[in-house]
């Protein structure tokens, strides 16, 4: 069974801004801007079953789509650098939505993920990648950023077992619903107020 995990895709217009971030970077191995996600949980092998039940847990999903941006660059592993990735903007919906499939797979006997959610795009991994070039790297474009775009559904993608980066296969979409407008009591009680007269 190959690896699975759920994810946020990339809109061809922030890919192609994190596209130009390629580059300039020694022992640095890009990822395919096809391959662009945030990542929301890690799920690992399971079996046909499991899977199955997953799909069927993540398909009675209810949230609302919403906006979400990137911004800023960084890098993982401080002493010894081994990715480069593009931040993401915090949004209360994809926290919410990440707590919510943490929680089914745990339901479903999962181990608790270790990792603290932290949401980024990786952009390259580094195998022999300086510090020092990592640093200079990162000074040049720490202003990064994108505009906002809509994200309308989570995916659950599946990888080979190999170094990382991809290829990734869509395996299931789930839509996140239209964004409903509030309403406020005060604005709804002056329209009241204002049928009255």
């Amino acid at each position: 069974m190959p690896r699975l995990f759920t994810a946020l895709e990339i809109p061809r217009n922030a890919a192609l801004s994190l596209s130009l971030l390629r580059g300039g970077l020694p022992g640095a191995r890009w990822i395919d801007v096809e391959n662009y996600h945030i990542t929301l949980r890690f799920i690992g092998d399971v079996d046909g079953r499991t899977a199955d039940e997953i799909v069927d847990r993540l398909d009675r999903i209810d949230r609302p789509e919403f906006l979400l941006s990137l911004s800023g660059i960084g890098s993982f592993g401080s002493k010894k650098p081994h990715s480069v990735w593009a931040g993401v903007s915090p949004a209360p919906e994809m926290y919410a939505l990440q707590a919510e499939i943490e929680r089914i797979c745990q339901r479903i006997g999962l181990p608790p993920d270790p990792r603290k959610f932290s949401p980024h795009v990786t952009l390259a991994r580094l195998k022999s990648s300086r510090v020092d070039d990592v640093v200079h790297y990162l000074s040049g474009r720490g202003d990064f950023h994108t505009g906002p775009f809509l994200v309308p559904r989570f995916v659950l993608l599946s990888s080979k077992e190999s170094v990382g980066g991809g290829p990734y296969l869509t395996e299931e979409v789930f839509p996140l619903h239209e964004a409903r407008p509030t309403v406020s009591f005060a604005s709804r009680d002056s329209q009241s107020a204002k049928s009255m007269l």
